[in-house]
């Protein structure tokens, strides 16, 4: 398989990356100052110029995260550093035929874990369908999404909300340079899935975002992973009491302190966290400064959020995923009962009446789903759809071998769908074995004709009607894709208004 080296001139200097397989690709470009030394903690700087030609072949580094989730395949895992403020450009084989839309993808994991240089991102189907595809790696957990900001000290200042920051960098270095890939500035759609589709939510109250992106898809966005400036300076104590330093001392102590020191803590707080539910996860952004002045549902409901068109589903069988790994969500009757314990009664048995099995094993499934997604796309349909063209879909397919191992359409598969695994020769064939191979790439076809459709034109087409408080019309992607009309009306009651923040 050749590759064959093509160049592009940005503003910092010259790229080089690769043609191969009608795509040309460019990886782990620089769009800041890496974030180390006295620039730990604190916003972004834009990446400095260089002379000559930078390489980018091959993946850097992806952020400081636990060895475990950076396996790119058995055996292979990415280096982890500080140093990862780096973006990933695949573009159509022909340069003259933009400009073309831009589709820029920010990964998931919770806020802890995840690269953009998982191959399952890796874009190339997307980008022979017509757009420039752009992923984005940005900092996570304590070095980039625990807002620390309350240790600050006139010596030692320390910002808040650091990836929401690196984002909103990253897109204006797609602002500035992705016409010189054939993309068109003026018409980028950001799009990302679970935390990912979280952080999508985010930048749509985000002031300093405003311009930066034309449309918006979140695909299962998590709930309940914003906190107040209250909590957040909690959790900033608690943290300063686990890296074993004074709250006075803290700011010096974050700069000194080692990448794994910083991590330990953090696993440390999560369970803590976990144990004691003060406003649930301490992992994730926080309102009430300059970069999320408001709650972004707040700031949706009030008209006040980015009006741009917005896509937000959720899948079948969110909680299922689970019960197997990452067994942080309440998906039995123990974990379901801990969660609630802290809430008012009446909401308790509000929830636990729409959902009649309950304590049965499929209901607790479901009802851990609801809490940890589909409250959150209820939540964004209802606010943000009341002003703005918003489109609602639910994932429900998934091939035998999903549904025999007791998955189903779970958390993070519609992404086969939106980048063509199911068309790989590997993992996509073991997924799809005999008859389920067309249905397979039935669905993907009509799932990427939608999200290219609306990344073109903020439409996804027809037979998709935008959704409204009179029909609630929700797009059902299966073998036979369907519209429903307010699926699930007593479990989207059920969690209006709920959150466990205290």
């Amino acid at each position: 398989m050749h590759n064959h080296p093509v160049q592009a001139r940005i503003t910092t200097g010259v790229v080089e990356g690769f043609l191969r397989d009608g795509v040309r690709r460019w990886r782990s470009i620089p769009y800041a100052r890496p974030p180390v030394g006295a620039l730990r903690f604190r916003a972004p700087q834009p990446a400095e110029p260089w002379s000559g030609v930078r390489h980018c072949h091959g993946f850097t580094n992806c952020a400081p995260q636990d060895r475990f989730y950076t396996m790119l395949k058995p055996g292979r895992y990415q280096p982890t550093s500080e140093d990862c403020l780096t973006l990933n450009v695949v573009a159509p084989e022909d340069p003259d035929a933009g400009p073309l839309p831009v589709m820029v993808f920010i990964h998931g994991g919770g806020y802890i874990m995840g690269s953009s240089a998982t191959s399952i991102y890796d874009g190339a189907a997307l980008a022979r369908r017509g757009c420039v595809y752009v992923s984005v790696n940005y900092r996570l957990g304590a070095l980039g999404c625990l807002d620390l900001s309350s240790l600050s000290t006139a010596e030692v200042p320390v910002d808040s909300n650091l990836f929401l920051r690196d984002l909103v960098l990253a897109l204006r270095w797609v602002r500035d340079n992705v016409a010189t890939f054939g993309g068109d500035p003026d018409n980028v759609t950001i799009f990302g899935e679970s935390a990912g589709a979280h952080a999508v939510a985010m930048l749509l109250a985000v002031p300093e975002a405003h311009g930066l992106f034309t449309r918006a898809i979140a695909e299962s966005p998590a709930a309940g992973l914003v906190r107040g400036t209250d909590v957040a300076a909690e959790f900033a104590v608690r943290f300063a009491a686990l890296l074993g330093v004074r709250p006075s001392d803290a700011a010096q102590a974050l700069l000194r302190v080692s990448t794994a020191e910083l991590l330990a803590a953090q696993n440390r707080l999560i369970a803590e966290g976990t144990r004691d539910m003060l406003g649930a996860f301490p992992i994730g952004p926080v309102c009430g400064d300059d970069v999320l002045p408001v709650d972004p549902i707040e700031a949706m409901r009030k008209g006040t959020a980015h009006r741009v068109p917005l896509i937000v589903g959720s899948n079948a069988d969110e909680g299922r995923l689970f019960t197997r790994i990452l067994k942080m969500l309440p998906v039995d009757e123990p974990m379901v009962e801990s969660v609630l314990a802290g809430v008012d009664p009446q909401v308790r048995d509000r929830i636990i009446a729409a959902y009649p099995d309950y304590p049965d094993r499929a209901a607790c499934i479901r009802l851990g789903g609801d809490f940890a997604f589909n409250a959150a796309v209820w939540e964004i349909a209802e606010a943000h759809g009341t002003h703005v063209p918003t489109y609602v879909y639910r994932y429900d397919y998934a091939p035998r071998m999903l549904r025999w191992s007791g998955m189903g359409a779970t958390h993070a598969t519609e992404l086969f769908a939106v980048f063509d695994i199911y068309r790989s020769a590997g993992f996509g064939r073991l997924l799809t074995a005999g008859a389920d191979r067309r249905t397979a790439l039935q669905v993907t076809s009509k799932v990427q004709r939608r999200w290219g459709a609306f990344s073109r034109t903020g439409d996804p087409g027809e037979g998709w009607p935008a959704y409204t408080r009179d029909e609630r019309a929700v797009l059902v992607f299966d073998r036979k894709t369907r519209l429903e009309f307010d699926p699930a009306p007593e479990r989207r009651k059920a969690w209006q208004g709920f959150s466990l923040a205290h």
